[in-house]
């Protein structure tokens, strides 16, 4: 992330609107990945872009050691499986830091027990009655 004008000194209406303008292209059927995330420049898909761009510089480099930290509802929702193991496998991701709450769910993709996607529409106390 560019923290270039994070303590930078607002004095009028034009110092706030000196970034980058926001230009999104179209994607079109010469566009590839590098394109399409290149041209994202606000809100989520602007921070999508700015870890791509740190992971092409780490990566880049020789003896880099990476490490990634989670937390929130990861592995329920079969990230371990579909995305972290894969990139410790192939050498992208060299340790990790995981909440207890990632390594609660993980165990039950280690056991083969069932996980099922829910509805956050359900009542929290109807769930915990029944």
């Amino acid at each position: 992330m560019d923290h270039s004008m994070k303590h930078h000194q607002h004095t009028d209406k034009n110092s706030y609107l000196s970034g980058k303008r926001v230009l999104p292209k179209p994607i079109s059927k010469k566009s590839d990945i590098a394109d399409v995330i290149d041209n994202m420049d606000a809100y989520n898909g602007g921070r999508l872009r700015a870890a791509c761009q740190l992971m092409r510089d780490k990566y880049s480099k020789q003896d880099v050691t990476i490490g990634v930290s989670i937390a929130g509802a990861l592995t329920p929702a079969g990230l371990g499986p579909s995305t972290i193991i894969p990139l410790m496998n192939h050498g992208f991701v060299d340790w990790l830091v995981a909440t207890g709450a990632n390594m609660y769910h993980d165990m039950h993709f280690a056991l083969n027990l069932p996980l099922h996607v829910g509805r956050p529409t359900l009542d929290d106390t109807d769930l915990r009655n029944n």
